[in-house]
């Protein structure tokens, strides 16, 4: 009987071309189950086939826990002080072993061994195919549609079939079985019990890998694809840089006559591509992926990583686009907030917001509205700037002298203790906020600022309200709320 083991290895090994080994593995695995249906409680068997003879040996084993931890597994485990008074020398982790009578091949479940041999050989096949799959190292993928499974495309690519969801395939787009589909390798899915290489169609990546496929000079280090942003089937924006100074980025992508780019938009349906110049300055990339619309003028706010962004009325169309995709866009292609607005509009967020720059600086310093200006006009915007910014600065201020200096930061310094001794009293009357999570001093100074001091002031307020008071997204405020809100409903 050993000999003919052998001899079944060795054809099972040929036959779904896996290693001896796989198929060793798998008779251990069906022995063992058949010797376990001796117990009836939940014993852990171990068997050992000798690869060279065939003769196999079965054991029971036990696995050593500290035993302070005491036996989660009694069926199973064996507490430290118990297996030292079998074996000495033993340690946590390791296993007691007892020896078990062995079984004659033939009077296992014959059919049951059978198939859990060669399941085991299915599943070490799948690995290996999977596994030869990752070794050649594709990005882009290119198959048959072999059928569609609830709404998901499965795709026939070589040995492996991968699954395409309806998720990550291009709006509109109608596939068939028997079509050719090429899609980027979005993930792999080793839990899966079906396919495990996920496909996507609609992620930026794919439009950035087709751009690499088609232009040879970002193979050759020449050229770079920054990022890209899509609205999959309508409209994609890449950002590109050219690490040569005599290639033009934008014309190298377009191709001679418009053919790398067209080659990609009919993989991608159509779908419009704008190509921009990628630059390591951020608010030079904003305007560019604005194209093709004209920036008048442009702010950076580093503190919201947002910038607004001036343009005229003509422009305005084009810089928001249709349904403000071609701010969104440029929005995720730089990763800036961009708020576009005309120049009026500029101008009386400008007033606005120096007006009440003003009335700070009239009310916390104390002093006139000509004052006040001044300080605007050398471009400080707030106390903390007046307070502690090197005296060199401020003296180079022509319309103060230096007593005026002296003053205006002893007053800047007072007025920002008054409001810290003012935040710590507010925080103080608001402990009960604390325990929530996601609440710093800060943000709950600014409720308690609104007389929002315990957790029910807190729930009571709507999610805009939130918002506006604390200058969170709303979905964080959202969150916040309800957390708030958590304690009505556990009783």
């Amino acid at each position: 009987m050993s000999r003919e083991i052998l001899l079944l290895v060795d054809a099972l090994a040929r036959e779904k071309n896996v290693t001896r080994d796989v198929v060793f593995d798998a008779l251990e695995g069906a022995l063992a189950s058949a010797m376990k249906k001796r117990f009836k409680e939940d014993a852990d068997i171990r068997v050992s086939v000798n690869r060279t003879t065939g003769d196999h040996e079965g054991f029971r084993r036990w696995l050593v826990v500290p035993d302070e931890l005491g036996l989660q597994e009694p069926d199973q485990q064996e507490m430290l002080s118990d297996a030292q008074e079998i074996v000495s020398d033993i340690e946590v982790g390791e296993y007691i072993e007892e020896a078990l009578e062995p079984i004659e091949f033939g009077r296992i479940g014959a059919q049951a061994a059978k198939q859990a041999i060669l399941q085991r050989i299915r599943d070490a096949e799948r690995e290996q195919i999977l596994n030869d799959f990752l070794d050649r190292g594709e990005t882009i993928v290119s198959g048959s549609i072999k059928r569609m499974d609830k709404g998901d495309v499965i795709v026939e690519t070589g040995k492996i079939e991968a699954r395409l969801p309806r998720s990550e395939m291009i709006p509109k787009e109608n596939l068939r079985v028997g079509d050719r589909v090429r899609a980027w390798v979005l993930k792999i899915d080793r839990t899966a019990r079906g396919q495990q290489v996920i496909l996507s169609r609609s992620a930026p990546e794919f439009i950035q890998q087709l751009f690499e496929n088609e232009v040879p000079e970002i193979e050759q280090g020449l050229l770079e694809i920054k990022g890209a942003a899509r609205d999959p089937g309508v409209r994609a924006k890449i950002a590109v840089v050219a690490y040569d100074k005599r290639i033009d980025p934008i014309g190298t992508c377009v191709g001679m006559r418009g053919s790398r780019v067209t080659a990609v938009r009919n993989e991608l349906g159509g779908e419009q591509v704008d190509i921009v110049l990628w630059s390591d300055d951020p608010a030079e990339f904003v305007i560019g992926a604005l194209a093709p619309a004209n920036v008048e003028s442009i702010v950076v706010d580093e503190d919201r990583h947002a910038m607004d962004v001036v343009v005229d009325e003509e422009n305005l169309p084009k810089a928001i686009g249709s349904k403000g995709q071609n701010v969104r866009l440029a929005s995720e292609l730089t990763g800036w907030q961009i708020n576009i607005m005309t120049p009026e509009e500029s101008q009386n967020r400008q007033e606005s917001e120096r007006a009440s720059l003003r009335a700070t600086f009239m009310s916390r310093l104390d002093v006139d509205e000509e004052v006040a200006d001044i300080l605007i006009d050398e471009g400080f915007t707030g106390l903390e700037e007046i307070a502690y910014v090197p005296m060199q600065e401020l003296l180079e201020i022509e319309s103060f002298d230096e007593d005026t200096i002296n003053e205006l930061r002893t007053r800047a310094r007072n007025a920002l203790l008054t409001e810290a001794i003012a935040q710590e009293e507010r925080v103080e009357t608001a402990q009960d906020l604390f325990t929530l999570e996601g609440m710093t001093p800060e943000l709950i100074a600014k409720l308690a600022a609104a007389n929002v001091n315990t957790r029910d002031d807190l729930a009571e307020l709507a999610t805009d309200e939130l918002a506006e008071l604390t200058g969170l997204e709303e979905s964080a405020a959202s969150e916040i709320i309800m957390a708030a809100r958590a304690h009505w409903f556990e009783n």
